[in-house]
């Protein structure tokens, strides 16, 4: 058995001999990607085991990466999702939410708590200090609180525009982590910022380009917007967990729970009742419910797609 390190500093594995020669011939690992034999804990070049000399040599992935799934066609993996005829099961999924929490309560808290005030506060603060150094009124005066409101639009502009380049970023990051914690893998705060790495730009197109298209339907008919945004949801993860285009990510999201809708909308509302019972207890609450939601969101995402592409080949050994 061996382990295999992605450009992206993922471990991928472990796999049988059989299955690195599959990747090796495929184009997905080469002489210079490292590895790690069973039982051992040095990483050297697959051209040093001698089992892969004739092999080694072989046509060097174009990215570079060991088992990536960018270049995978969407179609493909969706219609290899389907084939395993696995449905999502809400209850299981919450359950072992409540389990990752209960296990991981403080760091799984704080960490989204964090996240959480980058995503809301640093905007807030941003605008707030923006219309400050310009010396627009921040309190209305006696009947004329339109204009006050309407000459804080500087402040209100950079709040959004700091939204649209930091959520999907931010999101991912948190993605990341929770999935780190939930696959029994080390998981520190960095972690919860990689999304500030090379997955930055594909990260903040998908949230842009989805935000406006799902916006757009609820614009047109409502029901378009519905759709769109429940089907989209896999995406983020989808970006930063498999290193995917926005776009790929976004159709394969889109084609793995189109067929299965219905179930993963209504666990994405159960997710979302959970985390406004924190609101409810006097908003502190959140902190403790947020951590759920988001966890039985990525279970669904684990089940559908999380081990479908971490080990495409799992059927050769």
């Amino acid at each position: 058995m061996y382990k295999i390190l992605g450009v992206d500093g993922r471990e991928y594995g472990p796999v049988t001999a059989e299955q690195l020669r599959q990747w090796i011939r495929e184009g997905r690992a080469n002489a210079q990607t490292k590895a790690q034999a069973e039982g051992t804990t040095e990483w050297k070049p697959i051209s040093a085991f001698p089992e892969f000399a004739d092999l080694a040599g072989g046509p060097s992935p174009s990215s570079g990466a060991p088992p990536a799934v960018g270049s995978v066609d969407a179609d493909t993996l969706a219609a290899q999702v389907t084939s395993r005829g696995y449905e999502v099961d809400i209850g299981a999924c919450i359950r072992r939410a409540w389990t990752l929490l209960t296990g991981n309560f403080w760091r799984l808290v704080g960490t989204s708590l964090l996240i959480l005030v980058l995503l809301g506060g640093v905007g807030v603060a941003l605008g707030f200090t923006v219309n400050f150094a310009l010396g627009v009124p921040l309190v209305a005066h006696r009947g004329h609180p339109w204009e006050a409101i309407v000459a804080q639009w500087p402040g209100i502009l950079v709040n959004i525009l700091w939204n649209l380049v930091a959520s999907g970023p931010l999101m991912g990051g948190l993605y990341n982590y929770y999935l780190k914690l939930m696959r029994g893998q080390p998981a520190d705060i960095g972690d919860a910022f990689a999304g500030f790495g090379s997955a930055f730009i594909p990260l903040l197109l998908a949230h842009v380009v989805s935000g406006v298209l799902v916006g757009f339907g609820f614009l047109c008919c409502i029901l378009p917007g519905i759709y769109l945004g429940v089907a989209w949801k896999f995406t983020l993860p989808l970006v930063i967990d498999k290193r995917m285009g926005f776009w790929e990510a976004m159709e394969l999201s889109r084609k793995t729970v189109t067929r299965q809708w219905w179930i993963l909308f209504a666990l994405f509302i159960v997710a979302g009742l959970i985390s406004a019972l924190g609101v409810i207890a006097c908003c502190v609450g959140v902190f403790a419910t947020l951590p759920i939601g988001i966890a039985a969101k990525l279970y669904a995402y684990e089940d559908l797609l999380g081990s479908q592409i971490i080990e495409p080949t799992s059927h050769h050994g």
